[in-house]
């Protein structure tokens, strides 16, 4: 799950979306349990990515990000993700402080695997943790503890592991960015409280789309919702070349154009339904010759065969609905 910062290609040959990575600090096959310093401690925007496996005779174990290393007394535990394997398996996730635990948050989709790799990606939000298991969003927890008191990383537990990496990304610009994209909600572009841009909202591209060009998106669900929709469009019709319509509620994504004043056939297929209340993204629309190929936080997740082809008069974006838009962007 990588950040789209200012330069994203797709990969003919694997198909996925990649975008251009920012410093990383790996450690490989660390000593079990593993009790490291976070150096210079953890920023939102940042991801820390563990790759491992289970073990076949696996009960439990746990990712703990610490304020300290002390063991008498316990040090606090800002993030506690345990996934346990007993029965049908849950993923506990709590805080520890002054040695005391706080409420557990369980969920029960369980998406590690006894004798199977792994892949967990904790992105540092400034209000929450995000985690994503082999690419799918899992959860989200809310900090309990400041983020600044953290500075170590702890796994524990019976799991192998191969890499800890830490990616230092501007996932999330402290500023709504728009470069390539000129708000045209309001003659002043409106700016919402805590960095938000106003929702329903219309931009317009500094260059028209044509094949190579991307569009990026980076917002949060709202917690309750209902649907939102990213269209693209054009400037001289009511035609929508593209609509993007998460619909939460029966957790289908919807894909269609409207083109001479009627909807085509509706496109739902897809692998899983990748949205989820509260959920941080980034959309990325990558403009192919023949298609937009859609990845979202990193992740190819579909394509969409054009079929509005005058490209060059696709100048507008368009997003409503139940959204928190914090950027839009264009190169």
């Amino acid at each position: 799950m990588h950040s789209a910062s200012d330069h994203t290609e797709l990969t003919k040959g694997e198909g996925k979306m990649m975008s251009s990575d920012g410093l990383r600090k790996t450690i490989s096959s660390p000593v079990m349990p593993y009790v490291g310093t976070i150096l210079g401690g953890l920023l939102p925007g940042e991801l820390i990515v563990i790759h491992g496996s289970i073990p076949d005779n696996a009960d439990r174990f746990q990712v703990d990000l610490q304020c300290g290393s002390s063991i008498n007394p316990r040090a606090d535990v800002a993030f506690h993700f345990n996934p346990r394997f007993k029965r049908s398996g849950c993923v506990v996730c709590n805080t520890l402080e002054g040695e005391k635990w706080g409420y557990e948050e369980i969920t029960y989709e369980m998406p590690f695997q006894k004798g199977k790799s792994f892949e967990i990606i904790i992105m540092i939000l400034k209000d929450k943790f995000q985690v994503a298991v082999n690419k799918k969003h899992l959860l989200l927890y809310n900090h309990r503890i400041k983020l600044e008191r953290i500075d170590t990383l702890g796994i524990y537990g019976n799991v192998h592991i191969r890499t800890i990496e830490f990616v230092s990304n501007s996932l999330q610009d402290s500023q709504p960015s728009s470069l390539g994209v000129t708000n045209i909600n309001t003659e002043n572009g409106k700016m919402l409280e805590d960095s938000q841009l106003e929702v329903p909202y219309v931009g317009k591209l500094d260059t028209a789309l044509c094949p190579g060009r991307t569009i990026v998106i980076k917002g949060e669900v709202k917690k309750s919702p209902k649907s939102f929709a990213i269209n693209l469009k054009t400037s001289d019709s009511k035609d929508i070349a593209l609509h993007l319509n998460p619909r939460m509620q029966k957790k289908v994504f919807v894909r269609n154009s409207y083109l001479c004043d009627s909807w085509g056939e509706e496109e739902k297929e897809i692998g899983y339904f990748p949205f989820s209340p509260g959920m941080y993204f980034e959309l990325i629309i990558f403009c192919d010759a023949h298609q937009f190929n859609v990845a979202l936080n990193g992740v190819h997740i579909l394509e969409y065969k054009h079929r509005f082809k005058q490209l060059e008069k696709i100048t507008l974006v368009e997003i409503i609905g139940d959204v928190q838009l914090l950027g839009v962007r264009s190169w």
